[in-house]
């Protein structure tokens, strides 16, 4: 299989992960024009899972280091298999509440809350878990991007504040904090299945991140035919979708979410074969820097922030500094 051979190339790969975490939200944008989420996320997910196939075959089963695929899936125990496939589950019922909010209260408000609590309680979780990285400069990064989290969610309320209330703007809040807990869980279900200490030869029993990667991606996709089913009949907001209306869909609406899906899925594997070197905590880190990613798109790409003030702009340049500043120090904190 493809592995990582230097602490440089597993950071290069979490910057990748941190891109595509932050930009998929795009292809639901777009979407979202003629399409629901819910229909959306059906195609979001088999991407994923396409995704993890094509990879499973490619790198996960090319070169003489560690196991391949075929090799690695017929030896990995059950236990593993279950925690890898847990860590789909809780994603899946994360991302299906963060896209929820996104499609009620929109990027700037889901986003920074959602995948802001998922970055410091994660950070945490996989720390403590497999402690790795000089501690005080991986704290101090996170938060740093945490003031930048909050800055750039005070710059979204000033952009879009207006004189009429959105009574379903609370129930957004509430989706994205749910997601956001949930989301710092599933990490830490994968990373356990694999031997993080030695991709080159791993411990029998324990996977190889593209085996992990592939059992993980189809907890998600198994796990959408209850959870998607479920808020397609009972939406969050506006009338139930059937599966009619997915099947209906045209061609290139369908290619957006499976497009959507394989970038997700390409960060995500990124950050597992990065985390062999750059241990898990760092890893995830880095890639949970994505709400500024989605800052960049909204404010130079989409436009978002053309009706903000000075004290607007103010507080998205202190947004980018620290958001810049505390990826340095965690960059720096595993560099030893």
């Amino acid at each position: 299989m493809f592995i990582i051979e230097n602490y440089s190339l597993a950071i290069l790969f979490c910057i990748v992960t941190m891109l595509c975490w932050g930009s998929w939200g795009n292809t639901q944008k777009l979407a979202g024009k003629t399409w629901r989420y819910e229909l959306f996320y059906w195609d979001y997910t088999i991407g994923i899972l396409i995704f993890a196939v094509i990879m499973a075959f490619t790198l996960g089963s090319i070169g003489d280091s560690g196991r391949s695929f075929i090799e690695d899936i017929q030896q990995i125990e059950g236990g593993n298999i279950l925690n890898a496939f847990i860590g789909g589950v809780i994603f899946n019922a994360s991302n299906i509440l963060l896209s929820a909010s996104v499609s009620i209260a929109g990027m700037a408000v889901a986003f920074p809350l959602g995948v802001g609590l998922a970055l410091v309680l994660g950070v945490f979780i996989n720390y403590f878990s497999t402690p790795k990285g000089d501690p005080a400069l991986l704290f101090i990064g996170v938060a740093l991007i945490v003031i930048a989290i909050i800055c750039n969610g005070i710059a979204s309320g000033k952009n879009n504040r207006s004189g009429v209330a959105n009574p379903n703007v609370k129930k957004g809040i509430l989706l994205a904090a749910v997601a956001g807990v949930l989301m710092s869980f599933f990490y830490r279900f994968v990373a356990s299945a694999m031997d993080l200490n030695n991709f080159e030869s791993p411990t029998n029993g324990l996977a190889i991140p593209y085996t992990a990667f592939f059992i993980f991606a189809t907890g998600i996709f198994i796990s959408n035919f209850l959870f998607n089913t479920f808020v397609m009949k009972k939406p969050f907001v506006g009338e139930k979708v059937t599966y009619k209306q997915y099947f209906s869909g045209k061609f290139g609406t369908h290619l957006v979410g499976i497009f959507g899906g394989c970038i997700w899925a390409l960060g995500t594997l990124f950050s597992y074969i990065a985390a062999g070197k750059a241990g898990a905590p760092i890893s995830y880190a880095l890639g949970q820097g994505a709400p500024m990613i989605a800052a960049l798109w909204g404010v130079f790409i989409w436009k978002e922030f053309t009706k903000g003030n000075k004290s607007v702009n103010r507080l998205l340049t202190i947004m980018f500094l620290f958001f810049l500043a505390g990826l340095s120090l965690i960059v720096l904190s595993g560099g030893n």
